[in-house]
């Protein structure tokens, strides 16, 4: 595998007034804040964070996924990047708080 941790941040938009979306400028303001803070580590040999499209759990949003252990985190805001990369990214340890249970959704 190429990296160790490879983090999704939705940038999906989407008309205004229909569904709601996690919203490109925050979306790429979250893909922006994990670039810059697994930099600062030095981890960005073994991580990657990239903005990706939709994951239809839209109301849940802005949302995250991170592989390779599928964690879905969902109303990610700015103020969640640190918590993420130090706790999940740099110690394995998932925030339970953020965490999205897909098998309850839909």
């Amino acid at each position: 595998m190429l990296y160790k941790k490879h983090i999704f941040i939705c940038t999906n938009q989407r008309p205004e007034g229909s569904r709601v979306c996690c919203g490109e400028e925050r979306g790429l303001a979250l893909t922006a804040a994990f670039k810059k803070a697994i930099k600062d580590r030095g981890l960005n040999t073994e991580m990657r964070a990239q903005k990706a499209g939709c994951f239809d759990i839209c109301e849940q949003g802005p949302n995250v996924i991170i592989y390779p252990e599928g964690t879905c985190y969902g109303k990610v805001q700015l103020s969640d990047v640190e918590e993420i990369v130090s706790e999940h990214l740099e110690n394995d340890r998932i925030v339970e708080r953020l965490v999205i249970d897909l098998n309850n959704l839909k």
